[in-house]
């Protein structure tokens, strides 16, 4: 998520014998090779996500036990989830991003190791937190219960960095695949989708279980969150960006058709969000549905792109998307945390539970609790922010890069410790599955040795 944006075709540069046009009161634009959109979209994306997590906890404490619920499970509430659901918009402007970036690279190897060096890096403080903040809550005397779950609940979300790695590991043979046009272009995201649907037959069809979900559904982590990123090099190519508005409007109602029909009449639940009570969760592991959600957001998107873009060609909606363009990843690795030091002070130290959702006090408190957290957040990602806008230094000419081989080893090692973390939380013996995301890091570095003949 923290990829740098370049478009496919440069602009052509002015004459040299062109006097400069004087633009004195020109809002400062983003850095040069940025895509506007794609900012836009994965700024409305995270945000999106942030203000859900924090606006769906509903919390009490009583007796040293923390009690969880949803706010989403309001009745009805269900529909806002199929535009609240951002992740496909994640995976599509993470997709094109790749593939732009990857475009301007000098070489694979170079891509892929700064790319995994971008993901890896941030996640090594929020290791370091969590490794010593139980112990530390334990010996101030609070209580086991409600440090497990606040552990359990800010490790789950890092599924999506294990997922989008894996898509970071694959772009280079995917965007070969695609370069190569005809069916190599236009058949992967089919196939990816008959791959997915096949997947959720099997998975509704009663076979071997996960606990209460057949293992075979979590092929879906691949086969559904590919498609999707797949999606997004066709909006690198030029084809999606093309679209006109009502193409993009005919788009999105498809997609969003699609889902309906599945969801009246498959296996799949209303919520695009696992709902606690639901027979079903559509994200875990990833239904085929939300692919067919993917096409209608990301239509409804292409649809709404002058209105996405307007505020980024105005000085304060320029300079938020220059500041949050590089700091997504730890935005969105920082932002349970944050509800976790908020929820921790209001809820547990205070004992003020949350309010009843959709009631007057909850609509009044809410903004209130969503600017503490902000501000929370805020001051963290002033902090650990550092590690993702880092960038990685040029190989030194003593130093070779990384092996290709070596990297991919590294992106899949990161995946599998992320992965772990994410199931069994950071309060549950996560040595090894950090030990794991160190030693992917520890991978992505030159070894000194020979120059590189590239360097």
């Amino acid at each position: 998520m923290t990829t740098s944006l370049t478009p496919p075709v440069a602009p052509p540069a002015a004459p040299a014998t062109a006097p400069p046009a004087p633009r004195p009161t020109a809002p400062p634009t983003q850095p040069p090779g940025r895509d506007r959109f794609l900012d836009a979209v994965r700024t409305l994306a995270v945000v999106g996500v942030v203000v859900q997590h924090w606006t769906m906890p509903v919390l009490s404490y009583s007796d040293g036990v923390l009690t969880t619920g949803n706010a989403l499970t309001t009745p009805g509430w269900w529909i806002v989830t199929w535009l609240s659901q951002v992740m496909p918009l994640v995976f599509f402007a993470g997709g094109a991003a790749n593939l732009i970036s990857l475009r301007r690279a000098s070489s694979t190897r170079d891509w892929l190791a700064a790319r995994l060096h971008r993901l890896l890096l941030p996640v090594l403080p929020l290791l370091a937190v969590w490794l010593v903040v139980p112990t530390l809550l334990g010996d101030l005397g609070v209580p086991e219960q409600p440090v497990a779950v606040a552990g359990a609940i800010a490790a789950q979300l890092l599924w999506f960095l294990a997922v989008y790695l894996l898509a970071v590991v694959a772009t280079p043979l995917l965007a070969a695949a695609h370069r190569r046009g005809g069916l190599a272009r236009f058949g992967v995201v089919p196939a990816f989708a008959v791959a997915a649907a096949a997947v959720d037959v099997a998975r509704f069809g009663g076979l071997p279980q996960l606990g209460e979900v057949p293992v075979v559904g979590y092929a879906n982590a691949v086969f559904v969150w590919l498609a999707v990123a797949q999606l997004g090099f066709h909006y690198a190519d030029g084809g999606l960006a093309r679209l006109s508005t009502s193409r993009a409007v005919a788009l999105s109602g498809a997609g969003f058709a699609g889902t309906a029909l599945l969801v009246a009449f498959g296996p799949y639940a209303q919520s695009m969000i696992g709902m606690p009570g639901d027979a079903v969760s559509n994200m875990s592991p990833p239904a085929a549905c939300l692919i067919t959600l993917a096409v209608g957001q990301i239509g409804l998107a292409l649809a709404v792109r002058p209105l996405l873009t307007r505020p980024a060609r105005r000085r304060l909606g320029s300079a938020a998307l220059t500041w949050a363009a590089p700091r997504f990843m730890s935005i969105y690795l920082w932002h349970m945390p944050a509800l976790v030091v908020v929820a921790g002070v209001a809820v547990v130290g205070l004992g003020r539970a949350t309010p009843q959702p959709g009631t007057l006090a909850w609509a009044v408190t809410l903004p209130v609790w969503l600017a503490a957290a902000g501000v929370v957040l805020v001051l963290l990602v002033r902090v650990a922010g550092r590690f993702e806008t880092a960038a990685p230094q040029r190989t030194p000419a003593t130093q070779t890069p990384a092996p290709i081989g070596r990297l991919v080893a590294a992106g899949l090692l990161g995946a599998a410790g992320v992965l772990g973390l994410a199931a069994t939380g950071f309060g549950n013996g996560p040595e090894l599955w950090a030990a794991l995301v160190a030693g992917a890091y520890l991978l992505t570095r030159p070894a000194v040795g020979e120059a590189s003949r590239e360097h």
